[in-house]
């Protein structure tokens, strides 16, 4: 990676079999760019896929070296794209922006305005409205940031994706995390600096489907945060706990009373001595996995595997050129 010329713009566009929505996309941001700056670059981080996406990406890059590729050797999934883009743009600002014009590029000219002219740092679009999406997504999207904000140990803004412009000074800050599991929109927030927030009104997909499940994408992307900057699972299991245990004991009491004072003529049932047998089991299990959760993110971490390996690239020069 050469950064000895740094662009004013990096805009970084994870993506994966999006034949159907590129050339839509690369149509609409790259005017939009153009009123900004001539001095920008677009880097595609890709997961190896089944369509024509790498080529269209190459075809555009021989008319425009400031298009730039990054393939890797296997998918690797939309965060780690994501952060390998950041670690490989050298503007002065960077934006990753999903390419399905979701997340409206015309955004970027006000983004870059804020930037400039009030000092942020970092400047993070905020949905008022989800178009496109059902419900239920909606519902778990609510539940989720309610919750993470409620027990993380830093503000996530609510309604907020990877949509973003960081400045270079947190891009760096960022690449000095050496998290395994790259969540974005919480490690924005624990690196700090001003930020400043820009609502819009989502609109829905250009094309194509997305990558990732409508209900357990969301959830899996959800629970990642909690771990990852929260204990308030591992809490609350010692909390829980100890409240059965206390409840169990006053148990135990009542019944030997209600035996000694025949307070109640029961007889001992299996039935309820299963069903009680089965709670606690059951919570056993989900403490067991709550707690594997947090061991499986230290074991990833103590590993230091890469989050990506680049097997092509387009537009950047090896290192020590």
């Amino acid at each position: 990676m050469n950064k000895t010329t740094s662009p004013l713009l990096s805009i970084v566009v994870p993506i994966y079999n999006e034949e159907k929505t590129l050339p839509l996309f690369l149509q609409t941001i790259r005017p939009v760019l153009e009123n900004v700056t001539e001095d920008y670059e677009i880097i595609f981080a890709m997961d190896p896929g089944s369509d024509r996406t790498e080529e269209i990406v190459a075809a555009a890059h021989e008319n425009d070296s400031r298009i730039k590729l990054l393939r890797f050797s296997r998918r690797f999934g939309q965060p780690a794209a994501t952060w390998a883009g950041l670690r490989y743009a050298a503007g002065q600002a960077v934006i990753p922006i999903d390419c399905d014009l979701q997340d409206p590029p015309e955004l970027i000219p006000e983004m870059v305005r804020i930037w400039r002219e009030e000092g942020c740092k970092v400047v993070i679009p905020q949905r008022e409205s989800r178009t496109g999406e059902n419900i239920l997504k909606k519902c778990v999207a609510y539940t989720g940031y309610w919750f993470i904000n409620k027990t993380a140990s830093v503000s996530i803004p609510r309604n907020t994706g990877d949509f973003r412009l960081l400045d270079r000074l947190v891009v760096d800050e960022l690449m000095r995390l050496n998290e395994s599991h790259g969540f974005l929109r919480g490690l924005t927030s624990l690196v700090g600096f001003k930020t400043r927030l820009l609502p819009f009104h989502r609109q829905a997909r250009a094309g194509g489907e997305g990558k990732y499940n409508r209900i357990t994408g969301s959830l899996k992307i959800g629970f990642n945060g909690i771990v990852a900057f929260s204990n308030f699972l591992l809490n609350a299991i010692s909390t829980l706990g100890l409240f059965m245990s206390v409840f169990s004991v006053i148990l135990a009491v009542f019944l030997i009373c209600a035996k000694l004072f025949a307070w109640y003529d029961f007889a001992t049932g299996v039935a309820t001595l299963a069903v009680v047998m089965l709670f606690i089991s059951g919570m056993q299990f989900l403490a067991i996995g709550i707690m594997g959760a947090y061991i499986s993110r230290v074991y990833d971490e103590v590993k230091l595997r890469p989050k990506f390996i680049v097997e092509r690239s387009l537009g950047f020069k090896p290192d020590g050129e």
